[in-house]
C-alpha cells in the first residue's frame, strides 16, 4: 500500500512538472510572440529617411546658414510656392500700411520646439538677432524699428522699399528663439523637425516635433548627411544609404536612372552658372578681355555634353521665363572673335606661344568647386578653349569657394560660379547682392555706375512693369560690360527612392524637408 501511494505520488509530481514544463514553454511562445510583434510594430511605425546634400554647414544656425529652413527645423513669415507666389507661413497676413511699414499677423498655436509660444515679442527679437549676427541680411530688410503688439510686429523701414514683403521669404530671417546659448548646433525654432544632434560638416540628425502647428510629421526621424562628391552621393543612393540625393552628375545617372527603384527628378532651377571676373585684376578689368572670355564659351555644347541636357544655355543673369529676363539670343561660341578682341586689347603670340602684352602673359587662375561636380568640367573646358588661343589658365580646386573668394581675393582671377538670381520671383534681390559695390555676393569687386542707379531706383518701385522695365535696363548693361559669362541654367538633378511619397524638388531649393513628405 506504502508502495502504491509513493508511486502515486511519483506520477502526480512527474505530471506536475511536465505541465508546468509546458506551461513556462507556453508563456516562453507566448512571450516570444508578443515581443516579435511589437518588433514588428515598431518596424512599421518608425519611419525614417536619410538625404545626402553637396554642401556642408558649419553651423545650422538658421540666421547664418539655410539649412535651418531646407532641414524643416525654422520657418520664415512667409514662403514661395511652386508657381514663385508669396504666400502666408508662420504669418497667416499682412497689410502695407505706407509706404515705409508693414503689419504682420502671426499665427495662433505655433510654438518654438521646448513649448514656449511664438507671438510677437518672440519674433521681434528673432529679428533683432539676425540684424546683429548677419550684415547682409540686416542691410537687405532696411528696418529703422519694429513694434510687437500680441500677435501682431509692425515693421518700419529706412526708406520706401516694396521689395520688403520678397526679402522676408530669405531663409535667414527664419523665426527661432532668440534667448538660447548653443543657436549654432542645437537651434530652437518652429519647424516640423527639432535637432538632435549635429556635426558640423558632417550630418543633422532630425526627430519630428509632436506639437508642430501645422500637422505632425508624416516622418519620425531624419538624417542629413554633407558629401562634396557627386558620384559618393550617387553610389549611396544606389546602394540604400540615402533616400534623396541632392546634385547628382548628370553622367552618373544611368544607374539610377535604369533602376526599378529609383528616379531622377530633373527640373528648371531659378540657378545661373557662370563665369565671374574679378574686376579688381589689372587685365580683366579691360572689357575686350571679358567678352574674349566670354566668346570661348560653347554654350550648346556644355549643355548636352558636359550637362547631359539637363539645362538651358543661359543668355543673361535670369531665367528666360522671367518677364524681366533678356530677349537676347545667348552668345555665339567664336574664338575667332575673340583673337581679334585680344589684339586690339594689346596683346601679341610670343616665342613661347603665349600671348603676352607690355612683357606680361596672359596668364590666369581660374577658381572652382566640387560642390556642384559640372562647373569643374566647366573650368577644364574653358582652360582647354583658351590653350589654343595662348592664354594659359590655371585652375584651383577649394572646398569653400565663398570664403576663398572673399579671403584671398588677390589669388583669382576668375571662378565658375553658382547663384539663385531670382529665388523670390524678383531680379532685384540679385542686382542688389552682386552687383552694388557693398553687395553681399560681390566678391569679383564689381562697380558699374549705370546699375547702380537703375537698382536703387528699382528698390522705391512698386509698380510691376516698372520694375520689370527697370530690371531690362539693368541686364542691357550688364550684357555689355560682361561682368560674368553666363553658362547655362542647371536643372536641380535629384537621385530619388521610390519608397519616398508626397515629394519632389522645387526650383527655388529651400523647402527640402516638409512635414508632408513620406517614406513606405
Amino acid at each position: 500500500m506504502i508502495k502504491k501511494n509513493a508511486i502515486i505520488q511519483m506520477l502526480f509530481v512527474f505530471v506536475l512538472i511536465l505541465m508546468t514544463g509546458c506551461n513556462n514553454q507556453s508563456e516562453g511562445s507566448t512571450s516570444k510572440m508578443q515581443e516579435e510583434s511589437t518588433t514588428e510594430s515598431s518596424e512599421i511605425e518608425d519611419k525614417s529617411l536619410t538625404l545626402l546634400f553637396s554642401f556642408a554647414s558649419k553651423t545650422i544656425d538658421p540666421h547664418q546658414d539655410w539649412m535651418g529652413v531646407r532641414a524643416g527645423i525654422a520657418e520664415t513669415l512667409v514662403k514661395i510656392d511652386e508657381d514663385l507666389q508669396i504666400q502666408p507661413w508662420l504669418a497667416e497676413s499682412w497689410e502695407q500700411n505706407d509706404e515705409r511699414s508693414w503689419t504682420f499677423n502671426i499665427q495662433n498655436g505655433v510654438t518654438f520646439h521646448d513649448g514656449t509660444p511664438v507671438d510677437g515679442e518672440a519674433v521681434k527679437a528673432s529679428f533683432e538677432r539676425v540684424m546683429n549676427v548677419n550684415d547682409a541680411i540686416a542691410t537687405n530688410l532696411k528696418i529703422e524699428s519694429m513694434e510687437a503688439n500680441g500677435q501682431q510686429i509692425t515693421f518700419i523701414t529706412t526708406e520706401e522699399y516694396p521689395a520688403f514683403l520678397s526679402e522676408l521669404v530669405h531663409t535667414n530671417t527664419s523665426i527661432i528663439k532668440a534667448d538660447v546659448e548653443n543657436t549654432s548646433e542645437q537651434p530652437i525654432a518652429t519647424g516640423p523637425f527639432q535637432v538632435v544632434d549635429f556635426t558640423a560638416e558632417a550630418e543633422i540628425k532630425l526627430e519630428r516635433y509632436e506639437d508642430y502647428w501645422d500637422g505632425v510629421a508624416n516622418i519620425d526621424e531624419v538624417t542629413i548627411k554633407f558629401n562634396s562628391d557627386g558620384n559618393v552621393r550617387a553610389l549611396a543612393l544606389q546602394s540604400g544609404e540615402a533616400e534623396i540625393a541632392y546634385h547628382l552628375p548628370p553622367e552618373a545617372l544611368g544607374p539610377i536612372e535604369n533602376s526599378e527603384n529609383l528616379r531622377v527628378e530633373s527640373i528648371s532651377s531659378l540657378r545661373v552658372h557662370f563665369l565671374l571676373y574679378n574686376q579688381a585684376k589689372p587685365a580683366l578689368q579691360d572689357v575686350r578681355v571679358r567678352k574674349a572670355l566670354d566668346f570661348l564659351v560653347n554654350r550648346p555644347v556644355t549643355v548636352s555634353e558636359i550637362m547631359n541636357g539637363h539645362a538651358t544655355a543661359a543668355n543673361g543673369p535670369f531665367n528666360p521665363d522671367f518677364a524681366f529676363a533678356s530677349e537676347e539670343e545667348p552668345e555665339s561660341y567664336d574664338p575667332e572673335q575673340a583673337e581679334v578682341l585680344l589684339k586690339e586689347a594689346g596683346y601679341a603670340m610670343n616665342e613661347d606661344g603665349k600671348l603676352e602684352k607690355e612683357g606680361e602673359v596672359l596668364e590666369l587662375t581660374l577658381a572652382t568647386f566640387q560642390g556642384r561636380p559640372e562647373l569643374p568640367l566647366m573650368a577644364q573646358y574653358l582652360q582647354a578653349e583658351a590653350a589654343s588661343l595662348g592664354i594659359e589658365i590655371n585652375i584651383v580646386t577649394v572646398e569653400n569657394i565663398d570664403s576663398y573668394l572673399w579671403d584671398q581675393q588677390e589669388e583669382w582671377d576668375l571662378v565658375t560660379y553658382s547663384i539663385l538670381t531670382a529665388p523670390r520671383g524678383d531680379g532685384g534681390y540679385f542686382l542688389n547682392v552682386a552687383y552694388l559695390p557693398d553687395g553681399s555676393l560681390n566678391p569679383g569687386q564689381i562697380d558699374i555706375p549705370e546699375v547702380n542707379e537703375i537698382t536703387k531706383q528699382l528698390n522705391v518701385t512698386a509698380d510691376l512693369k516698372e520694375r520689370v522695365d527697370l530690371q531690362k535696363q539693368a541686364v542691357a548693361i550688364i550684357q555689355d560690360e560682361v561682368p560674368q559669362s553666363f553658362i547655362l541654367y542647371p536643372h536641380i538633378i535629384v537621385g530619388v527612392n521610390e519608397r519616398v511619397k508626397n515629394w519632389r524638388p522645387g526650383s527655388e531649393e529651400y523647402y527640402l524637408i516638409t512635414n508632408k513628405m513620406d517614406v513606405e
